[in-house]
């Protein structure tokens, strides 16, 4: 594992990834440098976290062994001309935009470089953020290696093909956002039968976390588990019954096909 790693960008996702970092313990604070051009993204990290927050991105970019781009896609080309004269030559780039692919950023720096595409999610905060990672054909096993045990000091990761990478958004680093919008739907149905707020959303939120942990460490198909909550002629299949009248699962699944499409174009339009 190599020392120091950069944050180009103090957003949320890059936050959330500092901060899993850092609890994670796998960088002391020290090693870990960032810029962002707003001076109160800037404060947060620092105060938040006690890393070293430099005054620009180039002097990020020659620090860095492993140099996060956590910047939106649209901004990959100046940033990455910015950096191209500062970077280390065995830097690993590690992308986390939507759309932005290996021959992008290569042809953004001019010259062949260690990249990898990425896709995390803010419950990196929580050591849980679901990455999926794509390793161009530069890197070696050990490369691989090393950004998988980053990327697992704050969650789960997993390797997929470069063809997906434009449509895990909709299954993964975009869907705490719309699980959001289920626990904050199952909270207002407890609200409206009298549960105070404050509590209604714990119970959803755990409800939540605990399916999605039962499918997990089951094994079990989901469907399955379904099967044996609901208990004939009971609430449960009730439930299910509505959900299932008001078009929940296709609901669902135009969601993250939205989603995958709107990547895809995206993706297009940096070609």
């Amino acid at each position: 594992m190599k020392s120091n790693i950069g944050f180009i960008g103090c957003g949320n996702m890059a936050k959330a990834m500092i901060g899993g970092l850092v609890k994670g313990e796998l960088f002391l604070p020290e090693n870990i440098h960032c810029y962002d051009p707003s001076e109160v993204a800037r404060a947060q990290v620092a105060a938040e976290f006690g890393v070293n927050v430099q005054e620009s991105n180039v002097a990020v970019a020659a620090q860095a062994d492993y140099l996060v781009l956590a910047v939106k896609p649209f901004l990959y080309g100046k940033v990455m001309e910015e950096i191209a004269g500062s970077i280390k030559p065995s830097v690993i780039i590690v992308s986390i935009a939507v759309g932005v692919g290996f021959e992008d950023i290569k042809g953004f720096l001019g010259r062949e470089i260690k990249v990898i595409r990425t896709q995390p999610s803010t419950p990196a905060f929580v050591g849980e953020s679901d990455s999926t990672l794509c390793p161009d054909g530069q890197m070696t096993p050990e490369d691989i290696a090393d950004v998988i045990m980053i990327f697992e000091s704050f969650g789960k990761a997993e390797i997929i093909s470069e063809k997906l990478m434009e449509v895990v958004p909709g299954i993964a680093s975009s869907a705490p956002a719309y699980t959001m919008l289920l626990i904050e739907a199952m909270a207002d149905g407890g609200v409206l039968h009298g549960f105070p707020r404050d509590q209604a959303y714990r119970l959803s939120a755990q409800a939540v976390y605990g399916a999605a942990k039962l499918v997990l460490e089951s094994g079990e198909h989901p469907g399955k588990l379904k099967d044996q909550i609901c208990t004939p002629g009971g609430t449960t299949i009730e439930a299910v019954r509505v959900l299932e009248a008001k078009g929940f699962r296709d609901a669902v699944i135009s969601a993250v096909d939205a989603c995958a499409r709107k990547s895809l174009a995206m993706s297009k339009k940096q070609d």
